[in-house]
């Protein structure tokens, strides 16, 4: 038998679509393996952005973390 193919934000949508069926967040964060947390913070996200807000955000570069604390530090001690 093949694998079921699966994506995130589809997941992320199926979840929430349950949610405002009805069905309790405890519940559904169990069955999708999830925590409560995880649950709300994606629930969250959907009522702040729509359905664009069930992408995975990128966070900021690990590059940019570092220049930023040099340009700190290089402020600081000025």
């Amino acid at each position: 038998m093949p694998w079921k193919e699966c994506h995130v934000v589809d997941e992320r949508l199926r979840f929430v679509a349950r949610l405002l069926d009805g069905e309790k967040m405890t519940a559904l964060c169990a069955e999708f393996g999830i925590s409560r947390k995880t649950g709300y913070k994606i629930y969250d996200r959907y009522k702040d952005y729509g359905v664009h807000g069930l992408t995975t955000a990128a966070g900021v570069p690990i590059g940019m973390r570092t220049s930023s604390q040099w340009s700190w530090k290089r402020r600081l001690s000025g």
